[in-house]
């Protein structure tokens, strides 16, 4: 009989990276685990669903901060400009 979990013979190319819980990845990206919750439950950041349970990977975080940022500096300080 064969094992569902074995290779045959290969090594995986993508090397297994741990999954963080909700207050883990909370604390990673400075929100409130509730708050994270609430996202992966509408879609809104990458997440993996473990029976009850939300589970992340620091990787696809990571990821996603980059495609959510501009990549353009902060105007700190400077007065908005008036849409005329």
């Amino acid at each position: 009989m064969i094992n569902a979990y074995e290779t045959s013979g290969t090594s995986p190319t993508v090397p297994f990276e741990p999954l963080l819980d909700d207050k883990q990845a909370g604390e990673m990206l400075g929100l409130h685990p509730k708050t994270l919750q609430r996202l992966a439950r509408q879609g809104e950041i990458p997440a993996i669903r473990i029976g009850r349970y939300w589970r992340f990977r620091a990787s696809s975080l990571n990821a996603w901060i980059e495609l959510q940022s501009s990549g353009q500096p902060a105007c700190v300080g400077e007065p908005a400009k008036e849409i005329q």
